[in-house]
């Protein structure tokens, strides 16, 4: 990766955001990963409560292209005020199902890569459970940095 001055600006201003939550160091570190991987890729955790399987399941029959993914700060949510739900849904269609949250350890991070919540785009949404006649559905998703 040639380092660019827009590059230096960009690993700049995330490290500066970062160091509110880590270290300056640990911030300049944590940046300049993130620019040069481009995306956070993070695999969506609580995706076995409620209806979320079924949705998910659901979810298979459609490309990650056309999947809209987006994130939800709940700062009401009485588990987490920092959780930030992911919900997605089919593109065209108006609805959005909750199927799970962003790791509670990557919520500071996430809520930091911009000044608004980053384009969302979902990696894949199929895991196999522990069992082999059992199958369970996960999510991973990747942000833009």
């Amino acid at each position: 990766m040639k380092v660019t001055r827009e590059t230096r600006s960009k690993v700049l201003t995330l490290a500066n955001r970062l160091a509110a939550n880590m270290s300056k160091s640990a911030a300049f570190h944590k940046a300049w990963q993130l620019v040069k991987a481009g995306s956070l890729e993070i695999a969506v955790k609580g995706v076995t409560f409620g209806r979320r399987q079924e949705a998910l399941k659901r979810l298979t029959a459609y490309s990650p292209v056309q999947i809209k993914a987006v994130l939800v700060p709940e700062p009401n949510n009485p588990i987490d005020p920092a959780a930030i739900a992911v919900r997605v849904g089919v593109q065209n269609g108006k609805d959005l199902f909750t199927i799970g949250y962003i790791p509670k350890e990557l919520t500071k991070t996430v809520s930091v890569i911009s000044g608004q919540f980053p384009a969302v785009r979902v990696v894949s949404g199929s895991w196999f459970g522990k069992y082999r006649d059992m199958t369970t559905y996960g999510a991973r998703i990747a942000l833009a940095v």
